[in-house]
């Protein structure tokens, strides 16, 4: 049995929290042994093709109703995104699924990240190494930051992709007014999981 790994909250700029509260960063730090992009273990195939026979259609229309993926839809708008153009991630991988007849395995990493958010519907995000991720402004831009500054762009993945070298991850999760901190901690705890 694993232990769940503590979830700490990330630092927000006072002038992002005055003008968007509820956003946040959550995040949870471990050590993984061996490739974290090597070929997922069968169970985690056949777990993503278990999520992509519960996934169809008529659960991707209704999808933007949930509570979560509306509270995200939300953020998104309040950034200035267009969630129908640049979806939450949630919804794209459900799109992709659609499109693809399944949710393909890309590999351990991507593969536990993917059925994280699938899962929580809350999108999780991995940096290589130890980090203590907080939201900062770049430009006027939010973005998740590190001591070295800038490391993702906020809803994407990191400036630098993880590679299969690396032996800590930090995993991090953005969130939004709405979102349970309970499904956010879900989240990093099934991706977590899967990684060790």
């Amino acid at each position: 049995m694993t232990t769940e790994p503590v979830v700490r909250a990330g630092a927000v700029e006072p002038a992002i929290s005055a003008e968007l509260p509820g956003l946040g960063l959550a995040f949870c730090s471990l050590a993984i042994s061996g490739d974290p992009l090597r070929r997922s273990p069968p169970e985690l195939r056949a777990r993503l093709r278990a999520l992509s026979d519960r996934h169809r259609g008529a659960q991707a229309i209704v999808m933007r109703s949930r509570p979560i993926p509306h509270a995200y839809r939300v953020l998104f708008r309040h950034l200035g995104l267009e969630p129908d153009v640049r979806r939450i991630p949630v919804e794209e991988l459900v799109l992709g699924r659609l499109l693809a007849g399944t949710f393909e395995s890309h590999g351990l990493l991507p593969d536990a990240l993917a059925t994280a958010t699938i899962e929580t519907e809350v999108g999780v995000w991995a940096l290589e190494g130890e980090h203590e991720p907080r939201l900062a402004q770049d430009d006027d831009v939010i973005v998740v930051a590190s001591h070295d500054g800038r490391v993702a762009e906020l809803f994407a993945p990191a400036d630098g992709p993880v590679t299969r070298s690396a032996r800590t991850l930090t995993l991090y999760a953005i969130l939004a007014n709405g979102v349970p901190h309970i499904a956010v901690e879900e989240a990093l705890w099934i991706a977590s999981e899967l990684l060790v």
